[in-house]
């Protein structure tokens, strides 16, 4: 006998005053399902999710739960108000008995119980309440961007939990790989419906292409025949006007078809523009350190930025990354050692906090009175490096509409603050991108935008973020800070230095080459010494094939630059497309080989 349903939705409708955001919506959770819930920025991931919960009500339809199913939800921003303490909060439904559970959470989230909830962060709130949801261990968990404020072990963490869990559950989640490791199948939101596919995270881009590439071709079709049909009602109509009534009406529902279908919202026009170049070396820092009373941040850290590097910096939360990364730039002084900045630097700062935006300004007032997007004489303008541009027009390009231009800042979701404050930053010409944390809340497709406008940007990135992912495409090389004021760099991504760590230590040295890589290494363990003759060799050809294959790419990416490719030659653009891929890797190999040549012929 069929088990029934743990979760079902028949029907739903839901407006909030305008357009509908779901209409005649329906869905089915059963037990054992491990979903991705996705959708663009501002599609009703967690209104939907708000909707399961049974904490948003729809205007019509009926949330029907399993006869005893326990439905959990964690949301955004909890509300701890009546607790003293998180552990006060995160154990409020458990038994005596039951404690061990929070307190096991809360060791693989990294929260303290003990802390105050009138001190505690925003993130520290979040992971309590996925402490208490993991320790309840509901039949159904509806987990609303669960990675966010996590550190990459307390990522892996509740990974591992989630993969040994027989809870069913539900996840919206900007980090690609926490969705590909977990997810069986995927729900997507689409212009008010709900689609499902029976594969996880993994396959859903796939399919999604699928979708608006069979989608074009039906438009395609109906503009065709709407077109041949009202040809034919102008040249013979009047002919045949009694016998054809029938065709001119059908001509008419053609026309209403079209008329009703929603188009999919465009990829957000963002872009990112270089200015005057900065000088080759960008920062220097020399025998930099810092302490907080009796915690070591950084002890004798030493790190060459070049233009054109792209450096990531990893480690646990509270380990000290945005204190670096305060140093590097000159907001915070080091304890000893210097750090020195190049010449004409322009620096653009995304901060993790969202500082720059107030919750009470509306979009407007955010661009308008910010005093470097400001067009004197001019209210409805804003300058977008250099040259003035309507603020609705502007706003549109970020993918928010005319009606949110009036609204609070406050009022969006989190991705759209982020997509604002992407807004702001790209406003202004710059040389030097510094971004802290900048993928928490964006969707798939901008995502795969900022990546992209990353790749191609004709300055220096510094970089913190705990997205694997994201990580692994946009790092050249990786700052690993893993406590007691210890930081060390490692050549390429988050798996590059994965594979590298615990074999060597590295000093904290970038080289001037434009995919920097670590020098000086000194092993741990014994290696094979000294070369062969044809080791020898190779060694001496690899720098002259590693600037050939360097060159080719720098050819490539100048050729994917052309906004227009794509739609121009799509043929070509693939092409191209596949020869960076491949000259990325054929390097990647390549400095991979010359650093073990170097390595064992230094002894």
């Amino acid at each position: 006998m069929a088990r029934a349903p743990l979760l079902q939705l028949n029907d739903i409708s839901l407006t909030f005053g305008g357009d509908p955001v779901f209409e005649g919506l329906s869905l089915v959770v059963q037990a054992g399902d491990r979903v991705a819930l996705v959708g663009r920025n501002g599609s009703g991931k967690s209104t939907l999710m708000k909707v399961m919960a049974g904490l948003v009500e729809a205007d019509s339809g009926d949330v029907i739960a399993g006869p005893g199913v326990s439905v959990g939800y964690m949301e955004q921003d909890p509300d701890l108000s009546g607790y003293e303490t998180l552990g006060d909060f995160a154990s409020a439904t458990l038994e005596l008995s039951e404690m061990y559970k929070v307190e096991r959470a809360g060791e693989g989230l990294k929260f303290d119980p003990a802390r105050p909830v009138a001190t505690a962060s925003g993130g520290e709130r979040r992971r309590a309440a996925l402490a208490r949801l993991m320790a309840e261990e509901p039949e159904l968990m509806l987990l609303d961007e669960p990675t966010n404020h996590l550190d990459i072990e307390a990522i892996r963490w509740l990974e591992d939990e989630l993969k040994g869990t027989r809870t069913a559950f539900v996840i919206i989640s900007h980090d690609r790989a926490f969705l590909r490791e977990l997810t069986r199948a995927t729900l997507w939101i689409d212009r008010g419906s709900v689609k499902r596919q029976e594969k996880g995270f993994a396959a859903f881009e796939a399919w999604r292409d699928q979708v608006w590439e069979e989608e074009d071709t039906q438009r395609h079709k109906l503009n065709r025949k709407i077109k041949a049909e009202a040809r034919w009602a102008v040249e013979g109509i009047s002919a045949r006007r009694k016998r054809n009534q029938g065709r001119v009406r059908a001509l008419q529902d053609l026309r209403a078809e079209r008329a009703s279908q929603i188009n999919r919202q465009g990829a957000a026009a963002m872009a990112l523009e270089a200015g005057p170049k900065s000088g080759r070396k960008v920062i220097e820092a020399v025998g930099i350190a810092k302490k907080f009373g009796e915690k070591t941040i950084l002890r004798d850290f030493s790190l060459k930025v070049q233009r054109g590097d792209r450096i990531a910096l990893v480690g646990p939360n509270g380990v000290g990354k945005t204190t670096l990364l305060n140093m590097l730039i000159g907001k915070e002084l080091p304890d000893q050692g210097t750090v020195t900045l190049g010449t004409n630097l322009a620096l653009a700062l995304f901060d993790q906090a969202r500082a720059q935006l107030d919750g009470d300004m509306t979009l407007w007032e955010s661009l308008t009175g910010d005093p470097e997007m400001r067009v004197s004489g001019k209210a409805d303008q804003v300058l977008v490096r250099g040259n003035p541009k309507h603020v609705v027009g502007y706003l549109k390009e970020f993918l928010f509409d005319e009606g949110q231009a009036r609204a609070p800042v406050r009022s969006l979701s989190g991705g759209e603050k982020a997509r604002l404050l992407l807004a702001k930053i790209m406003a202004r010409e710059s040389n030097l991108l510094v971004l802290d944390e900048p993928t928490n809340d964006l969707d798939v497709e901008t995502l795969d935008l900022l990546q992209e406008l990353l790749g191609q940007y004709d300055g220096t990135v510094i970089l913190v973020s705990h997205d694997r992912d994201f990580l692994d495409r946009v790092a050249a090389t990786t700052i690993a800070m893993e406590g007691d004021g210890r930081a060390t760099v490692y050549a390429g991504g988050w798996t590059d230095y994965l594979a590298q760590r615990g074999q060597d230590d590295f000093e904290t040295s970038v080289t001037e080459t434009k995919r920097p890589v670590v020098a000086k290494a000194e092993p741990k363990k014994a290696a094979k010494k000294g070369l062969s003759f044809t080791e020898k060799h190779r060694l001496k050809a690899l720098p002259a094939e590693i600037a050939r294959l360097e060159a080719e790419i720098s050819k490539v990416e100048g050729l994917l630059a052309d906004p227009e490719l794509f739609t121009r030659e799509p043929v070509k653009f693939k092409k191209a497309t596949q020869a960076l891929v491949e000259r990325q890797e054929k390097l990647a190999s390549f400095e991979e080989e010359w650093l073990d040549l170097e390595d064992r012929a230094a002894g």
